[in-house]
């Protein structure tokens, strides 16, 4: 357990960081179309959605608001399936012309040889993949018979390129926590180096999909699992920055946790709007870039995520962890916010 030195450090770097609030990661989400139809999916995307796609030179004149980008900027062009846009490499050549890395998270339906070499030759940096089980339970929860045998050709792909910063993340769920050794080995034989790990919170389709929530003790094990795993040292291996776990912390993951929504991490969403992480609750937009200049909105808006007092409610009121968790991952809030959805640190008090 981080002593209460490191802790108070920790703290004060995480004023430090929202009182500069230096944008690092920007999400595009540049479609709401998707090919997929995922049981556990957050905005509910569909091929056929009627938001049209964002025109490349609309999320670039916001992008041009910019007027000192960090060094390590990095946008991410996210959907629905950044894929299914005919012109993706386009848009990456037009960012990185601007000096800025770009990386896109896929569900791998449609990534195949021609795509990787030329979304590379685009100047690609940066892929995330989403598998979700051995074949079976991926191609359940993704709720597409064959999509194991895509994502499996797409990670193949990813992992032989040493130039690209490549990741799988996984949602575990109730059906999958018993494979994640055998997800281990696999990820292992195909070269894979990093491996991030969420959970699934009751927001979108999930909602109707109870079997997909991991109970006290299932959560408890993933994060058991993940510190042995972490231990053996094969693979990157972490827990995602979704909450905090407590005495954990310092067991599954490389730094401490801290939700960055607003403070490092921005998004334009499909219809312009101006947000964090795109599957936060719509309510926290913080304005539109078809009407507000995006770099100005960034620097003076964004209060609800770089003071997060309110967040001490409900069960977070009386929290002793409260300084250090700060009313967990901001995904965890929607509805009526008067309480959180998912305390992660309480389901293990529990488990």
């Amino acid at each position: 357990m981080p002593s209460p030195l490191s802790k108070l450090a920790f703290r004060q770097f995480k004023k430090a960081e929202t009182r500069i609030h230096e944008l690092r990661y920007l999400f595009w989400e540049c479609t709401a179309r998707c090919n997929l139809h995922c049981l556990h999916c957050g905005s509910d995307c569909s091929i056929d959605h009627t938001q049209p796609d964002m025109p490349l030179q609309d999320f670039l004149s916001a992008l041009d608001t910019i007027r000192k980008p960090a060094g390590d900027l990095i946008v991410a062009i996210t959907g629905g399936e950044p894929l299914l846009r005919q012109d993706l490499e386009i848009c990456g050549r037009e960012i990185r012309k601007r000096g800025i890395r770009w990386g896109i998270v896929t569900n791998g339906h449609l990534y195949n040889r021609e795509k990787h070499n030329t979304l590379l030759n685009a100047g690609m940096g940066a892929l995330t993949i989403s598998l979700d089980g051995l074949q079976e339970s991926h191609d359940w929860l993704r709720n597409t018979p064959g999509s194991f045998v895509r994502v499996d050709r797409a990670i193949g792909l990813a992992a032989s390129s040493a130039r690209l910063n490549f990741d799988v993340v996984t949602c575990v769920n109730n059906r999958n926590i018993r494979e994640l050794p055998d997800i281990y080995d696999y990820l292992v034989s195909k070269e894979v180096k990093a491996w991030r790990l969420f959970t699934i919170v009751p927001i979108g389709r999930a909602v109707n999909h109870p079997e997909l929530f991991l109970s006290d003790l299932e959560f408890k094990s993933m994060l058991d699992f993940i510190t042995d795993r972490r231990n053996k040292g094969c693979l990157d291996i972490q827990f995602s920055c979704e909450g905090y776990v407590g005495e954990y912390e310092s067991k599954v993951r490389n730094t401490p946790f801290f939700c960055r929504a607003g403070i490092n991490v921005g998004s334009v969403l499909i219809n312009g709007s101006i947000s964090a992480c795109p599957n936060i609750d719509r309510s926290f937009v913080q304005g539109n870039i078809y009407k507000d200049n995006f770099y100005d909105v960034w620097q003076s808006a964004f209060i609800p995520f770089r003071d997060r007092s309110w967040t001490r409610t409900g069960t977070c009121a009386s929290c002793k962890d409260y300084k250090d968790c700060q009313g967990n991952g901001f995904h965890n809030w929607h509805g009526d916010k008067s309480q959180v959805l998912v305390c992660h640190n309480a389901k293990l008090e529990h488990a």
